[in-house]
């Protein structure tokens, strides 16, 4: 029997030539809305997926679906629950873009205490005095809050301390401190990462408990020095606190690679304020990254219905349907 794979969002090479290779056909869509995608998965097997949403309405329309793969870390945009009721086995790639979005975030980091992009928009304007007027710091010695010790948070801990000799402080109910790395001091108090750290950058998903829970008590809590960086998602902050904050002075800046609402209104303030640095949510979008993502969500796909374990799953679906057929064999 030949699976098919739906791919509502083209994605790197990579991926593709791994299923095609493996004797799967692929079904490219040809739209991201709702309705389109339950559609085209009548007939399909499998869904890699990328930023569109999978609400229960796509997946119980996918009268064959066994597996949805993730183009990537975050299943927000995945009905995980309505999966798990149906049988179908979630995966993602939670390893493909770990390095990448480290070193956005770093760069993040750089560009904000450096002033990179006001020097550089001054600058051309004609002003080169605006040398003696902005007013950059050094990293060596600050102390950077990490709220959320995941693969990511830890991998910015080792850059930050080994690279510019940064003081790590790190927030996770779910670790302990005899599992977290040498470089980071573990706080059990999530207020402590505010009131404390000249730096403090969030690496955690979003769900029910993290909605919103970066907001005006926190921001008030920092230093009016303090610099705020975010690249997990933007429904973590209350976003018009975080406005306020700035507008305020009550932080110094932030650096943004996500939003509460994407992509953001043209006039969103962020966008206009010179103590913001924004990128468009592209910090695990290199071109390496592009080629793991792709390839991980593929080999989850063929695991699953190759009926092996999968390497990186999401969840346990109930009553799961054993594959009659046997596996495909390589060609």
């Amino acid at each position: 029997m030949r699976y098919k794979i739906l791919i509502p969002q083209d994605v790197d090479d990579k991926g593709k030539a791994y299923l095609r290779e493996r004797g799967y056909e692929i079904k490219m869509g040809s739209g991201i809305s709702t309705e389109i995608i339950a559609e085209e998965v009548f007939d399909c097997d499998a869904i890699l997926a990328r930023t569109a949403n999978y609400p229960a309405q796509v997946l119980q329309a996918g009268k064959k679906l066994r597996v949805i793969a993730r183009y990537g870390t975050g299943v927000d945009n995945i009905d995980v629950k309505a999966a798990t009721e149906l049988g179908i086995q979630v995966v993602n790639a939670p390893v493909a873009n770990i390095n990448t979005v480290t070193e956005h975030t770093i760069g993040l980091i750089i560009t904000i205490a450096k002033q990179f992009i006001q020097a550089d928009r001054i600058l051309r304007e004609g002003n080169f005095d605006i040398r003696n007027q902005l007013h950059t710091v050094d990293l060596q010695g600050k102390i950077l809050g990490l709220i959320g010790l995941g693969k990511i948070g830890n991998l910015v801990a080792k850059k930050a301390a080994a690279g510019f000799e940064m003081k790590i402080l790190g927030y996770d109910p779910y670790v302990n401190a005899e599992t977290v790395d040498d470089e980071i001091e573990l706080v059990t108090d999530w207020n402590t990462i505010f009131i404390s750290s000249d730096f403090v950058s969030l690496h955690l998903p979003s769900n029910p408990q993290t909605k919103g829970s970066v907001g005006k008590k926190e921001f008030q809590m920092m230093k009016p020095s303090a610099l705020f960086i975010n690249v997990a998602r933007g429904d973590i902050v209350n976003e018009s606190d975080m406005i306020e904050a700035l507008n305020n002075k009550v932080i110094a800046g932030a650096a943004l690679d996500v939003f509460e609402h994407e992509p953001p209104d043209k006039d969103n303030p962020l966008l206009k304020m010179s103590n913001v640095v924004v990128t468009p949510h592209n910090a695990a979008l290199t071109v390496e990254s592009h080629q793991r993502m792709s390839l991980h969500a593929a080999q989850g796909i063929d695991e699953v219905l190759s009926s092996k374990e999968p390497t990186w799953p999401v969840n346990k679906p109930v009553n799961k349907s054993q594959i009659d057929d046997k596996p495909m064999e390589t060609k």
